[in-house]
């Protein structure tokens, strides 16, 4: 398997060594790391400390991509941050550098981010979760460059309501929006099992979105464990496969050099 969304010392929220990245994952028999430090552009109240130097950035990971060559495959990814206004932004630093892999995420919501809960303020539970939701289908189709959508039900962990998570139940037309409109664009979504490390006891998405995903027709699925530390690296990574093996998918991806490489599950 593959980890494919971590975060190193490039991202400011992280302080995870990449060379120590690689040994935990050489030592837990994972047969690569993507390294998905963050760009988020107008991070509100981060100023400019979400940009990375990419220049730096690939310089670095060349060079460790060297030096495991043979023990353990090191691959270059972004996770990008989305907002509408900053997609020229964003588009023009994608067609600039070779990532590997490239996560598509909303994290800031109307100038306004969940993790400092200024999101929530205002809103009720519902009118929260589904101006989220409306923002990952508007990130989809505003630019295309991009490899899969990232942790969706990101903004579920930090809403301080009793019962967090968001179920496709719940919220099923606007889910069934973005889901079909992954798969028409030959897009993926991400098994990000940060969430099972959260009071929300289930992946982002859960279990229930990628029942539906399955039903939909999709097929491309990555897993990462959105780990900042070296102890989260592949976390419950064999719990995960096999509730996407009794779903019924057959196959987990990762990407190289944009292109979605398949394993059996």
């Amino acid at each position: 398997m593959f980890d494919n969304h971590i975060h190193s010392i490039f991202s400011t929220d992280s302080r995870m060594d990449a060379e120590d990245a690689c040994k935990r994952a050489a030592e837990i028999g994972l047969a690569g790391i993507v390294f998905t430090d963050h760009v988020d552009y107008d991070y509100p109240e981060f100023d400019d400390s979400f940009y990375i130097d990419l220049n730096k950035y690939f310089r670095f990971f060349r060079n460790l991509q060297d030096k495991w060559r043979g023990r353990l495959k090191v691959l270059i990814g972004v996770e990008m941050g989305f907002q509408p206004y900053v997609v020229n932004q964003i588009k023009q630093t994608l067609n600039s550098y070779p990532f590997d892999f490239i996560i598509n995420s909303v994290h800031i919501i109307d100038r306004m981010d969940p993790y400092t809960k200024t999101f929530f303020r205002g809103k009720t539970q519902r009118e929260s979760y589904e101006r989220y939701l409306q923002e990952i289908l508007t990130s989809i189709s505003a630019y295309d460059n991009y490899d899969i959508i990232g942790h969706i039900g990101y903004a579920a962990r930090y809403g301080d309501f009793e019962d967090k998570p968001i179920r496709y139940a719940d919220y099923s037309d606007i889910i069934d929006e973005i889901l079909k409109a992954v798969i028409v664009r030959g897009k993926g979504i991400e098994l990000n099992t940060s969430g099972l490390r959260s009071d929300l006891m289930q992946p982002l998405p859960g279990y229930d979105v990628f029942k539906r995903y399955f039903e939909l027709g999709g097929e491309i699925v990555t897993m990462g464990s959105d780990a900042h530390f070296t102890e989260h690296l592949g976390h419950s990574f064999m719990e995960a496969a096999k509730y996407l093996r009794n779903i019924g998918f057959k196959h987990i991806a990762h990407y190289e050099k944009r292109k979605p490489v398949f394993e059996a599950l």
